[in-house]
């Protein structure tokens, strides 16, 4: 079969075929006989049905495209194996099939073109990746984590000691009954009540931007009891946006009030708090754990600085049905996520959204390709090879978390694989010039970055509203 290649763009390869005389007909005698032993026509039994009654009832062109769809499919599959070519994904035909159709004839010779995704070449000059210059945050250890930690234990594991005899102050929990209603846009308008604005022994913890903004802040001062109305404005960017932006008055009656009695930091409060015999063990277990996460994190600030870098530095013609397959395992990976969360993936993962969230994976598909491509290479073209005992312990790890009912020879490769691109990032590093900078001096926000991963939500998934805490921002 005579088969020209051409290389095109997107990493695809052209190919034109030319079908010989042979193969056109003995498909269509094979495709003719299918329909005779399976049509059903009046008057004729199943199997017997003479070929020119076929041909006229069915039309030649009907015959002629099911023996063309088979014929294409299987040149294109002789082109591959016959031109050593490594093919990703399906095919897709350059020629009009329905022009096709028509200059068939079965036994004389047929071309057409058609073109397939083949890996992307990936050349990397070492001049420009061996010596990179970046920039990345370091994360430093703080002790004052160590202290912060256990306060926040020390809280959680306090006891409510009720009081009686003074006013409420920041710090206390108190019991509530309140009633909101949101203001008159003007002055002598009735006021509103609005759904969800209305709850009996609630407790509010007061500390500061807990609920409406200011709304704890002026229950200070109350004594058991009392009632006093509250003034407060919901927040621009509140979930409800029946309720952002508008002006509300609380009317607030303070029913118990009880403060927090904070156990001792010794060794009781560490056997209490943790796994630990001593309050020693515990501090020098966080001391330990805080500065492990701060290295990882200055690691993985390296990494996407060098990274970053690294994809200046060249340009890889992507097959579509590469990012494509990386766009199903970026959205495979979070539906996962949020099921764990407990959301409902399939409001998200619908009809209507699947297009909007595949086009706004692309960006990270595309990202994720270049690095695991360039790592791949680099780790080729320095025979940078994990040694057996290293992938012996990752698979060991691996097949505990997962369990033994895994293909651990997929299980394997995937290990290897990962273990290269590990000391092709290594041997990038020890050659590069990285300068330390101070933590926040590059990075985005974390509002900003909140946002982003937030985009996607549905309001109805990422506002869950309870009827008696409405006006809660964290309950």
């Amino acid at each position: 079969m005579k088969v020209t290649q051409e290389k095109l763009p997107a990493s695809q390869i052209g190919l034109e075929i030319e079908i010989p005389p042979e193969l056109s007909a003995k498909t269509y005698d094979r495709t003719l006989q299918n329909f005779q032993r399976s049509v059903n026509i009046p008057g004729f039994r199943k199997g017997k049905v003479p070929r020119q009654v076929l041909l006229q009832r069915l039309g030649p062109d009907r015959i002629k495209a099911a023996a063309l769809e088979e014929i294409v499919q299987e040149a294109l599959k002789q082109a591959i194996e016959q031109e050593k070519i490594d093919a990703l994904g399906n095919y897709q035909l350059d020629s009009d099939f329905d022009a096709l159709v028509g200059q068939y004839t079965p036994g004389q010779a047929l071309t057409f073109s058609a073109k397939v995704d083949v890996p992307p070449q990936v050349t990397l000059d070492a001049e420009r990746y061996e010596g990179l210059e970046v920039r990345a945050e370091e994360i430093k250890y703080d002790p004052q984590q160590v202290e912060d930690y256990l306060e926040e234990r020390r809280v959680e594991q306090a006891t409510l000691i009720p009081i009686e005899d003074r006013p409420a102050q920041m710090g206390d929990v108190a019991i509530v009954d309140f009633e909101g209603r949101l203001a008159p846009e003007t002055e002598g308008e009735e006021t509103e009540p609005f759904a969800g604005g209305t709850a009996e022994d609630f407790q509010v913890e007061m500390v500061e931007g807990k609920l409406i903004p200011g709304f704890v802040e002026q229950m200070a001062g109350m004594k058991l009891e009392e009632t006093k109305e509250i003034e407060v404005k919901f927040p621009e960017e509140y979930g409800n946006e029946e309720l952002a932006g508008q002006d509300a008055i609380f009317k607030v009656t303070l029913k118990e009030l009880k403060e927090k009695e904070l156990p001792e930091l010794n060794d009781d409060f560490a056997k209490e708090a943790s796994e630990y015999e001593t309050l020693a063990e515990l501090r020098e277990s966080l001391e330990t754990r805080f500065k492990t996460e701060a290295e990882n994190r200055t690691a993985g600030n390296v990494k996407a600085a060098l990274m970053k870098a690294l994809v200046e530095k060249v340009e890889i013609d992507l097959p579509e049905t590469m990012i494509s397959k990386e766009v199903d395992t970026i959205l495979t990976q979070r539906a996962m996520q949020l099921e764990q969360y407990g959301i409902d993936v399939r409001q998200m993962y619908n009809q209507d959204t699947l297009p909007k969230l595949r086009s706004q994976s692309r960006p990270e598909a595309t990202d994720r390709l270049y690095q695991n491509l360039m790592l791949e290479e680099i780790s080729r073209a320095n025979n940078l090879e994990p040694d057996s005992e290293a992938i012996e312990q990752r698979n060991n790890e691996l097949l505990e978390q997962l369990g033994q009912d895994v293909d651990r020879d997929r299980l394997a490769a995937f290990v290897t694989e990962e273990l290269r691109k590990d000391k092709a990032l290594d041997w990038l590093k020890e050659r590069a010039n990285i300068e330390y900078v101070p933590e926040g001096t590059l990075s985005e926000t974390p509002d900003s970055e909140a946002e982003s991963e937030s985009d996607d939500i549905p309001a109805e998934t990422a506002t869950v509203e309870v009827e008696a805490s409405t006006v809660s921002e964290e309950e």
